[in-house]
């Protein structure tokens, strides 16, 4: 296990900002993807907690869920370099991290820098690129670096990988390896919206081509230096000794089923690595700091619970016939812990 999954953080060159202060711009971030995204309130704070974490995020849904218009607006309100890569299945790592190019003109070769040295990357329907794509992106979201030619080379420090993926159309798809599923702190599962939101994304649209057209989207938010700082303040939100106590059971409990729920033995294969509870405890900090709080209380665990498991716990195919996903097992062992 190596903790770097979340980003060593630099002490900012710009000057010192209150955490209140910064509190109420996250906060203000967080209300203009609402604006931007309707009906996807869980997708944006999950989004906001993935930027403040500095941990990378999966978002799975149908497609015309928002998933890659929610990456934009976040990446729109946070001053920094965006790219996206449409992953396909003739893609190459050095699609994704540059390589050496000869110049004629100067005799000499130079690096050219891929997608991965920017600060937010958008992988759109990660799962359709091939193995050695996806050991070139693991050694990026892990490292936060890439090595090319022999040579090593840092990557941004606000660096932040959101990916999508499509969860029915799986032809021409390579499942994502455990060990590259284990280094996101958040898998999303996003669902349609309700018809009251269905309505105001539609209200919306009309109105894009109409007199009644809204205004253009507000400038940058923050910026690296304000993140970096975020993130920093974040690291120092309070765990109670109990919350810890219960988060290291609630992730144990994954791999030791038999003596927690004798129900649902034999239905995983693998459980949730000790990363995960890094990333439950970081991610619960990161909601906290959020919602305004130097401190994290129950209800923060509770619910980015299934976030961080779903992707950790590998599941048999006798869990498909006794009826019970991802979800629902990490649900029945929240029930079992006491978090106070």
């Amino acid at each position: 296990m190596n903790a770097s999954t979340f980003a060593e953080v630099p002490s900012p060159a710009s000057p010192p900002v209150a955490p209140a202060s910064l509190q109420a711009r996250c906060a203000d971030l967080r209300a203009a993807l609402a604006r931007d995204i309707l009906g996807q309130e869980r997708l944006l704070d999950r989004m906001v907690v993935a930027l403040l974490s500095g941990g990378h995020m999966l978002l799975e849904g149908l497609p015309g869920l928002a998933k890659t218009t929610a990456v934009k607006a976040l990446a729109r309100a946070v001053q920094g370099s965006f790219r996206r890569v449409q992953f396909t299945p003739d893609l190459l790592p050095g699609d994704l991290t540059g390589g050496d190019v000869f110049l004629p003109a100067e005799g000499c070769s130079r690096f050219v820098e891929g997608p991965l040295f920017h600060d937010i990357v958008l992988a759109d329907e990660i799962n359709r690129a091939p193995a050695k794509v996806q050991s070139a992106l693991l050694e990026a979201m892990q490292e936060r670096q890439v090595t090319v030619g022999g040579h090593t080379r840092p990557l941004p420090p606000m660096f932040l990988v959101l990916a999508t993926q499509n969860p029915l159309e799986q032809s021409g798809t390579y499942p994502l390896p455990e060990a590259q599923l284990d280094r996101f702190l958040l898998h999303v599962v996003i669902d349609y919206p309700s018809a009251e939101h269905e309505r105001g994304v539609l209200d919306r649209h009309l109105a894009l081509a109409g007199d009644d057209a809204p205004a253009a989207h507000a400038g940058p938010l923050l910026d690296a230096g304000a993140v970096l700082l975020a993130r920093r303040q974040v690291r120092r939100v309070h765990v109670a000794g109990v919350l810890r106590a219960g988060i290291v059971e609630l992730v144990r409990s994954t791999r030791e089923l038999r003596a927690v729920d004798p129900e649902l033995a034999g239905v995983v294969d693998a459980g949730a690595s000790p990363r995960a509870t890094l990333s439950l405890a970081h991610a619960a900090q990161a909601l906290a700091w959020l919602r305004g709080r130097d401190y994290v209380i129950p209800d923060d665990v509770i619910e980015l619970a299934p976030d961080v498991l779903r992707h950790r716990i590998v599941l048999n195919p006798r869990a498909g016939l006794q009826g019970v996903d991802a979800d629902a097992l990490v649900r029945r062992l929240v029930e079992r812990i006491e978090f106070e």
